[in-house]
């Protein structure tokens, strides 16, 4: 009888990290908040995130995005979307700390375009976001390499989504290729293609696709999905060289959930609503819908809307709470698209315990939870930031 030998199998980066043994630095999950954090229970939270912000003046500048809790929210000097919170942060250059309350790629961005001398801090680290997280710089990089291998990389053109890892707006950049917001999709295509033939689009294959097929025009065939996880991408040379766009398999855990159940669902109870969804739905969502448009979008939407008019909103739950709130008066009538709650799970790490800490922790003098960008990938994606200025 032989006895077994023990293989010598070593195991993976990504088992070792999915087995809690390792962590991966460039990561936006599962990082921990030092220090101690107040009690979610303290009654005394709301007045303590006011006298520390208030003894920090105008040394602190608090950004809340769109998504954020009503408890954070309160605290926010300014409101938006991602990428106009990266843009009232830049222009503060008098406010020497940047409180990012949203997610980590947001606090990167804002670290891009802010000056050397400003500190962004991101009050809980492990605020991230899943479909930054589907692209990894490492899983790009081969991928451009297939796309090479097909003989087309020349052809492409990356643009990549604002919602995504300043590793990949630095690829974007290396190559010639600029970022989008969900505002502006449509014009950063248009440009794209006057640089080349082909698109690679990262990392949300539904608002490619979307922008894509339902505003200029091209059909689902012209698209194909490349797959991280399978050898070349899922897809044949074949596929690459006869696709126009090349959409990443990326996608929001939020929006992603809606869909035309949810649509004929609210339709059935609601007669005569109007259903307005974020492009990063699926495609059929949007298809379904009478709407569709960024966060500003829908806001400016619901704002303009005549009293008594019925809505529901295919979005994160927190803004659709606060806009249901905010237009009651107005005898409107604003209901979640699903029936499902759905929030953002890491947006709402960001929650009072940890602003407080934060708040606190800078006004004793204590650096914390800063986000820098490296400068040479500051560069680059920089560089893809201004050609997105620069559009027309």
């Amino acid at each position: 009888m032989t006895t077994a030998q023990p293989l010598d199998v070593q195991p993976t980066p990504l088992a070792l990290l999915l087995l809690g043994r390792e962590a991966d630095p460039r990561s936006e999950r599962g990082v921990e908040c030092p220090g101690d954090l107040p009690s979610p229970s303290d009654p005394d939270l709301v007045a303590r995130a006011r006298a520390a912000k208030e003894k920090l003046g105008d040394r602190v500048f608090v950004l809340g995005h769109h998504y954020q809790r009503d408890e954070v929210i309160q605290f926010a000097d300014v409101t938006g979307d991602s990428f106009k919170l990266a843009r009232d942060a830049a222009a503060r250059p008098e406010a020497e700390y940047i409180v990012f309350c949203g997610v980590h790629f947001m606090a990167e961005s804002a670290d891009i375009l802010t000056t050397d001398a400003q500190a962004v801090v991101l009050p809980d680290l492990a605020a991230g976001c899943s479909m930054a997280d589907m692209a990894t710089a490492e899983q790009v990089a081969e991928c451009w390499d297939v796309l090479t291998d097909a003989g087309i990389a020349d052809q492409v053109v990356p643009v990549s989504y604002m919602n995504s890892s300043a590793d990949i707006k630095a690829f974007t950049g290396r190559h010639g290729g600029t970022i989008c917001t969900s505002s502006n999709a449509k014009r950063a295509l248009e440009w794209a293609f006057e640089q080349g033939e082909k698109i690679l689009f990262l990392p949300d294959q539904h608002l490619g696709r979307n922008t894509a097929v339902r505003d200029m025009g091209m059909s689902l065939e012209d698209c194909v999905v490349y797959n991280p996880h399978k050898p070349n991408g899922g897809l044949t040379a074949e596929q690459l060289r006869d696709a126009k766009m090349i959409l990443w398999r990326g996608h929001c855990s939020v929006h992603g959930r809606f869909s035309v159940e949810s649509v004929e669902d609210v339709r059935a109870r609601i007669p005569g609503v109007n259903v307005l969804v974020h492009p990063e739905c699926k495609h059929e969502v949007v298809a379904a819908a009478d709407y569709v448009g960024s966060t500003e979008y829908i806001i400016k939407a619901l704002e303009a809307a005549p009293r008594g008019s019925k809505w529901a909103i295919g979005t994160e739950l927190n803004l659709v709470r606060r806009l249901a709130n905010r237009f009651a008066a107005e005898d409107k009538e604003i209901v979640f698209l699903d029936k499902t709650v759905c929030f953002c799970s890491t947006m709402n790490r960001i929650d009072l315990p940890h602003l407080v800490w934060t708040l606190e922790s800078l006004a004793e003098g204590k650096l914390v939870n800063r986000i820098e960008v490296d400068p040479e990938t500051e560069k680059f994606a920089k560089l893809a930031l201004e050609r997105m200025l620069a559009l027309p």
